[in-house]
């Protein structure tokens, strides 16, 4: 994979959606690591389609890209990002790896070493500003998952912010992300969220209440968004590709 030459040079390598209300407790937020905190509060995600965001304002987005995909089977494989990105060289970058598990799958140690090497490999890539895995994790996935994220934090670069997304359910119904080494869960607010159709049809509103889930939103542009946004940071996925989703428009839609 030659991609970190592609990305320095401005050619770079988004994501996931809930119609009823979310309430974000908003009383004693943690505290967000100082380089998250440095970094533009809207972050556009750029997923698996051909993006020129060349001409954004890098002081007001950053841009999280799907890098690659990993698919847990028999074997580990992985499908590095296959359309173009094109970025300011200013831009603050953070590769995003999806991580997707075969029907059936038993994941193993081995299987577990595999990926951790991939998000190595990811996080290794000169001038990022973070990394975040995106792994829906089924609840029997949940011990594998957590062993791979306290594996990973001990050998990626200590000082490079780790971010994953979140289920709904993982913020506001259980605490299994209590006392994970990451520095924040994006909780996926967006219909292609699986827990809408998980949800009660009589539930009409979800509580943020894991802290790790707090200080972000993961959003999409052609949904409706919670109210409470204010002081978070957000990502937004493009129903329609940057092309046709403005960025500008976000501004103007944020509190």
């Amino acid at each position: 994979m030659h991609r970190s030459a592609r990305l320095l040079n401005g050619i770079c390598c988004a994501l996931i959606a809930l119609p009823f209300a979310f309430s974000i407790h908003s009383d004693a937020l943690p505290h967000v690591s100082s380089s998250l905190a440095a970094l533009p509060r809207i972050t556009l995600w750029a997923w698996e389609r051909r993006e020129d965001l060349h001409a954004i304002d890098t002081k007001q987005f950053a841009v999280a890209y799907l890098d690659r995909t990993i698919t847990i089977g028999e074997t580990v494989r992985t499908q590095p990002r296959r359309d173009a990105l094109f970025l300011p060289a200013s831009a603050s970058r953070i590769p995003v790896v999806r991580i997707e598990a075969a029907v059936g799958a038993t994941l193993t140690a081995e299987h577990r070493r595999a990926v951790v090497d991939e998000l190595l490999s990811a996080s290794g890539e000169p001038g990022i500003s973070a990394l975040q895995v995106d792994f829906d994790a089924t609840r029997s996935q949940r011990d594998f998952y957590r062993d791979l994220l306290i594996e990973l934090r001990k050998e990626m670069p200590a000082n490079l912010p780790l971010s994953i997304t979140a289920l709904a359910s993982w913020c506001s119904q259980d605490d299994w992300l209590r006392g994970l080494p990451i520095d924040e869960a994006v909780p996926m607010l967006f219909r292609m969220e699986p827990d809408r159709r998980r949800a009660s049809p009589n539930l009409d509103e979800f509580q943020i209440r894991e802290p790790l889930c707090r200080t972000s939103a993961g959003l999409s542009t052609d949904e409706p968004w919670p109210a409470d946004l204010a002081h978070k940071r957000i990502y937004i996925f493009p129903d329609h590709g940057w092309r046709a989703d403005s960025p500008a428009e976000i501004v103007r839609r944020l509190p």
